[in-house]
C-alpha cells in the first residue's frame, strides 16, 4: 500500500481534482462554466511549449530565478548539527514565491480574454505580484484585503496602490485573508465576463490546488539542481511555512516520489495550539470540511461554522490548508508541526543577526522549526528550508511586538 502511494504522487489529483477525499470543486453554478473554461485552457498550455518558453523567459529575465540555494554557515554553526541551507525565495522580484504563480495565471487570463483580474491576500504579497504583472501587461487590477491586514501590511498596500491596483479593504468577519477571499468570489460570480480570479494559493476549487502547485514547483525544481551541485545528492530534509500552503506545495512536489526526504509542513502556531480561536494551525486543531471551493482541514466549531483563528503573520492566518497539504499529512508522507508567534520573532531575530537576511514572518515560522530540530541532527544531515518572503513588509509590526520604539528609540 504504502509503495503503491508513493508511485501516484506525481500524479495526482484525478480526473475529480481530489487528492484522496480532499480537494474537488464546490462551486455555484455561476462559476462552474469559468471553472470548467480554465481547466481546459491549462489543459492546453501544459504541453504547450509557447506558453512554457515564455513563462521561462518571465521567470529568468523578470522575476530574477534561478533564485539561490544559499549556505547559512553562521546558523549552522550556531545551532550546531545539521547543515542548513536556505532556497532564496525571497529574492524574487517583489520579494516573495508568489509571482511565480502569478505569471502563470496571468498568461492564462490573457490567453483568455480577460482584462479585469482580481486576487486576494493577507501579507499583500500575492496582491503585489499581481499588480506587479498587470501593471506589465496593461490589465485591470482589484485586489480583496482583509481590512485588519491593511493596517498591519501597510507597506504592501501602498506598494499595489503604486503599481495601479485598486485595494478593496474587506470588514467582514475578523478582516483576514478568509474574508478577502470570500468576497473576492463574490465579485468573480458577479463579474463572469470579463473577470480572471488569480488565486494565491493551493487551495480553491479544481483546477487550481494542481495549477498553483505546478507553477510554483519551480523552486523544488530547482533546489534538486542546485543541492546536486552543491552537495551531490539529494537533501534530507525540506521545511516549508504553510498557510494555504503554495510556497510549501512548490518546495515538496518535485521530492514526493523521493522516500529518503524528509518533508515537514510548519503550521501557525500562534498564541498556542491549546488556545481556542488562537491559532490557525488547522491539521493541529481542526477536521475536515469545505470552504472556498474545496474541501480540506479546516478550523470549525461543533456545528460547521468555520473559526477566525489567528497569528502574528497575516500570510498564515488562514483557517484552512490546501488539499493536497490535507492528503499528504493524512497517509503520513508529510509531517506538520506549528510554531507560535513567540517562537516565530526569536527566529525573525536570530536570522538577522546571524545571516543578515531579515525574512517575513512566514519564512520565520520555518526557520524556528529549524531551530528545534537542527541541533539533533548529524553534520552530515541536509536541510533545506525555504526563506519563501523578505521581511521589509513586517518591520512595524514586529517592532510593536518587540516593543520598540519606531521613532528609534527602544520602548521596553
Amino acid at each position: 500500500m504504502a509503495d503503491d502511494l508513493f508511485n501516484s504522487f506525481m500524479n495526482g489529483p484525478d480526473e475529480d481534482g481530489r487528492f484522496g477525499d480532499f480537494g474537488g470543486r464546490f462551486v455555484s453554478e455561476t462559476l462552474m462554466p469559468l471553472i470548467l473554461s480554465l481547466e481546459e485552457e491549462y489543459e492546453k498550455a501544459k504541453t504547450d511549449e509557447t506558453f512554457w518558453a515564455e513563462m521561462h523567459d518571465l521567470w529568468t529575465h523578470y522575476v530574477g530565478r534561478p533564485s539561490p540555494l544559499y549556505y547559512a554557515e553562521r546558523l549552522t554553526q550556531h545551532l550546531g548539527g545539521a547543515k542548513i541551507y536556505m532556497k532564496r525565495d525571497e529574492l524574487n522580484h517583489t520579494g516573495a514565491h508568489k509571482i511565480n504563480n502569478v505569471l502563470g495565471q496571468i498568461i492564462l487570463a490573457r490567453r483568455m480574454g480577460k482584462t479585469r483580474i482580481i486576487a486576494e491576500t493577507g501579507a499583500g504579497q500575492h496582491g503585489v505580484a499581481t499588480a506587479t504583472v498587470c501593471a506589465k501587461f496593461g490589465l485591470k487590477c482589484i485586489v480583496y484585503m482583509g481590512a485588519h491586514d491593511v493596517e498591519r501590511q501597510a507597506p504592501n498596500v501602498f506598494r499595489m496602490k503604486l503599481l495601479g491596483a485598486e485595494v478593496i479593504p474587506v470588514t467582514s468577519g475578523r478582516g483576514t485573508l478568509k474574508d478577502a477571499m470570500n468576497d473576492a468570489l463574490r465579485d468573480w460570480v458577479t463579474n463572469v465576463r470579463d473577470t480572471f480570479y488569480c488565486i494565491g494559493t493551493v487551495a480553491g476549487p479544481h483546477p487550481y490546488p494542481a495549477m498553483v502547485r505546478d507553477f510554483q514547483s519551480i523552486i523544488g525544481k530547482e533546489v534538486r539542481e542546485q543541492m546536486h551541485e552543491a552537495e551531490g545528492r539529494l537533501p534530507d530534509t525540506l521545511i516549508a511555512a504553510i498557510g494555504g500552503g503554495s510556497n510549501a506545495m512548490g518546495l515538496f512536489f518535485p521530492f514526493l516520489d523521493d522516500k529518503s526526504v524528509n518533508i515537514i509542513g510548519v503550521e501557525a502556531g500562534g498564541k498556542g495550539v491549546n488556545m481556542k480561536m488562537e491559532h490557525c494551525a488547522s491539521l493541529t486543531g481542526g477536521r475536515p470540511g469545505v470552504l472556498h471551493g474545496n474541501r480540506t482541514y479546516l478550523l470549525q466549531d461543533d456545528d460547521g461554522q468555520i473559526l477566525e483563528g489567528y497569528s502574528i503573520s497575516a500570510g498564515l492566518d488562514y483557517p484552512g490548508i490546501g488539499p493536497e497539504h490535507a492528503w499528504l499529512h493524512d497517509i503520513g508522507r508529510a509531517k506538520y508541526v506549528s510554531i507560535t508567534d513567540k517562537e516565530a520573532l526569536e527566529a525573525f531575530q536570530l536570522s538577522c543577526a546571524l545571516e543578515g537576511i531579515i525574512p517575513a514572518l512566514e519564512p520565520s515560522h520555518a526557520l524556528a522549526h529549524v531551530m528545534k530540530i537542527a541541533g539533533d541532527l548529524p553534520s552530515d544531515h541536509l536541510l533545506v528550508m525555504n526563506m519563501c518572503g523578505r521581511g521589509d513588509k513586517d518591520i512595524f509590526s514586529v517592532a510593536r511586538h518587540l516593543g520598540f520604539d519606531m521613532s528609534g528609540q527602544d520602548g521596553r
